[in-house]
């Protein structure tokens, strides 16, 4: 209800300003011999009846009110997508529904700068969607990142932000936040994701007046290929997750068990040739094997593995005593005989020599080294047992209504009120002679990104790693939207239509923020406070380059 009346106020006050800006007709006009009917038409009202201006001041009041309108579309849709997200859960949902919603408002204001009018018009209006699909990006990747850097930071101890602990005040380099490393998979895919805007641009870059519309095309279906293989992806990282999250338990089961061993054989696993100790190995057969029958049972297994105490991990002991029968019993017999117990240990050990151990502590003790970067690594994929769980939803019916309403009436407002807000920037643009692009820019992504904004800087305000990982996620989510979804809707528009690619240097700054923040985000998971500084000085940055490429060497 508090949503719906904020929408009729606003139509209302929205209805003040027709009188002033209304469409003068032929039949009002009286002409003075010296101009023309068509020149002394003031603006051309929206579907015929939303209300338009030619002064400063009435334009700004239409963009404020168009662009709220806007922001509540966003809000209407992110709380349905999240209620839907409740009731279905991920995979589907979560995957292909999810990401398409929360870039529908962005893809609207695109969609309608290019229909508009004939294809001059819709030349000139398409800048419009240009300086959205590169704000949005930007703003998403500089100013909200720092600011949930800022917002999440932990103390970080061992190259790790440490979960509410935040005492260090504003160290550059002791206080930060860490992500899992899915998060950091979805900045590699978020550089990908630049590759149409780089197809697009190829006749520009080989200076060819020819093949450009090809391009278009070409970098059209680079871009649908690369939203479809997202969304497959996102339907299916669910399951990917889960079983890399159950391999990195196995191993830091057999890092624990070698831990173990090691410790009550006074670390003498091994003779001086580096050679399995025989010997030694039999002690600890036979003190594993509880009924000196010769064999390994299960039983004797979930002994020795709930002995180990590895409490640092949700471990499901019954998965992790199958994995560790499988792993040592080559004959099938569900038993462990010693020689299978000798080769089985000697395998671990082999493994633990060989892997590249990252943990900042790495010494001569490599066993122990294995075990830490085990868990590490465990740690890092985001499985944390449970944690700010739901509890179900308790009314299906009532919250599956709510949510397609509130889906259904942000999709009406961000359809109803996307053209006025293309047609109230142009006439403040033309009023004040700033260019539209710079005004869709600043001014556009703040409605329209506004849910996924609040969102993410909410979640940072946990100071949980789990939390930064959504927030961050969320983040290269929506910019890779941005890059394939959005791109899609401009590149069919320009294709359709017959309009002229002329973008440059907005491709250039999309890409330059995009690989930065991409390559930056995919080689680490844990971003110290300095990190934020690089992420803001990228916005003014951004705007400075596209002034002076267009204006300064005339690249549109």
């Amino acid at each position: 209800m508090p949503h719906n009346l904020l929408i009729f106020l606003t139509i209302s006050v929205s209805f003040t300003v027709a009188a002033t800006g209304r469409l003068i007709t032929t039949t009002d006009l009286v002409s003075d011999g010296l101009s023309s009917v068509n020149e002394l038409q003031l603006c051309e009202q929206t579907y015929g009846f939303l209300p338009c201006n030619t002064t400063v001041l009435g334009n700004l009041f239409l963009v404020l009110v168009y662009g709220y309108l806007m922001f509540l579309a966003a809000t209407f849709l992110s709380s349905g997508s999240e209620l839907m997200l409740e009731i279905l859960g991920p995979g589907i949902v979560g995957g292909l529904f999810l990401p398409i919603l929360g870039a529908l408002p962005d893809a609207m204001l695109i969609l309608v700068s290019g229909l508009s009018g004939s294809p001059e018009t819709a030349q000139d209006q398409v800048s419009v969607g240009m300086g959205l699909l590169a704000g949005s990006t930007v703003m998403l990747l500089t100013i909200i990142w720092g600011a949930c850097i800022i917002i999440g930071k932990c103390d970080i101890q061992d190259s790790i932000a440490i979960d509410n602990q935040d005492t260090k005040g504003f160290n550059l380099a002791g206080s930060g936040v860490t992500t899992d490393i899915w998060t950091s998979y979805s900045a590699m895919i978020m550089a990908v994701s630049v590759l149409p805007f780089i197809v697009v641009q190829f006749p520009q870059i080989f200076h060819s007046t020819s093949g450009r519309h090809l391009a278009v095309l070409i970098g059209l279906i680079v871009s649908v290929s690369l939203l479809i293989a997202y969304c497959v992806y996102q339907v299916y990282q669910p399951n990917i997750q889960k079983r890399r999250i159950a391999f990195a338990k196995h191993k830091h089961v057999r890092s624990g068990i070698l831990r173990y061993l090691k410790t009550n054989s006074l670390g003498r696993l091994t003779n001086d040739q580096n050679q399995l100790d025989r010997d030694v190995l039999y002690k600890l057969f036979n003190s594993v094997d509880l009924n000196k029958d010769g064999h390994l049972s299960l039983v004797e297994l979930r002994a020795l593995v709930v002995g180990m105490q590895l409490n640092a991990i949700n471990l499901n002991e019954d998965d992790a005593i199958d994995k560790v029968m499988k792993e040592f019993d080559t004959s099938g017999d569900e038993e462990v005989d010693f020689q299978e117990f000798v080769t089985g240990i000697g395998n671990w050990l082999e493994e633990a020599r060989r892997t590249k151990i990252r943990s900042p502590i790495a010494g001569p003790d490599y066993i122990h080294d294995y075990h830490e970067e085990t868990k590490r690594q465990h740690y890092l994929l985001g499985d944390e047992g449970g944690d700010d769980e739901d509890n179900g939803v308790h009314d299906a019916r009532r919250t599956t209504a709510k949510a397609v309403l509130l889906l259904l009436l942000g999709t009406l407002v961000a359809a109803v009120f996307a053209d006025p807000l293309v047609d109230a920037v142009d006439g403040f643009s033309t009023a004040t002679s700033i260019p539209s692009f710079f005004i869709s820019f600043i001014a556009l992504p703040l409605a329209t990104n506004s849910s996924e904004s609040v969102s993410a800087i909410i979640f940072a305000s946990r100071k949980k790693r789990r939390s930064a990982s959504l927030t961050f996620s969320e983040l290269y989510g929506a910019a890779t939207m941005n890059n394939i979804l959005c791109l899609s809707v401009f590149l069919a528009l320009v294709y359709v239509r017959g309009l002229t690619w002329d973008f440059s240097s907005e491709v250039l700054v999309i890409v330059i923020v995009c690989v930065v923040m991409g390559i930056f985000g995919s080689l680490r998971t844990t971003f110290p406070l300095w990190t934020s500084f690089i992420a803001f000085v990228l916005y003014p940055f951004s705007l400075v380059l596209v002034y002076v490429l267009d204006y300064v060497f005339g690249w549109s």
